[in-house]
C-alpha cells in the first residue's frame, strides 16, 4: 500500500517538476542558466520515461536531451557575441 502511494506521488510530482523548469527556461534572461534549466527538464523527463518502465527511452533522453542537446546549446551560445558588449 505504502509503495503504491508513493509511485502515485512520483507520478504526479516529476511532471510538475518538468513544467516548472520548462517555465524556469523560459523566464530567465541569461541563455546559459536557460540551457541549464532544458537540461534539469530533460534529466526529468529521462526520470519519468524510467519510472513509466521505458529504460531504454530514458537512456536516450538522457545521453541525447540532456547531454548532448546542452553541450551544443552551450558551445552556441559561446560563440555568439553580446550586443551589450559593443555599446
Amino acid at each position: 500500500m505504502t509503495e503504491d502511494l508513493l509511485i502515485s506521488l512520483i507520478h504526479i510530482v516529476v511532471p510538475i517538476l518538468i513544467i516548472a523548469a520548462s517555465i524556469v527556461a523560459i523566464y530567465l534572461k541569461d541563455l546559459i542558466a536557460a540551457a541549464i534549466a532544458v537540461a534539469a527538464m530533460s534529466l526529468l523527463l529521462s526520470l519519468e520515461f524510467f519510472i513509466l518502465q521505458a529504460p531504454d527511452v530514458a537512456i536516450a533522453e538522457a545521453g541525447v536531451g540532456a547531454c548532448l542537446t546542452t553541450a551544443i546549446l552551450i558551445i552556441a551560445i559561446k560563440s555568439t557575441k553580446r550586443m551589450e558588449d559593443e555599446a
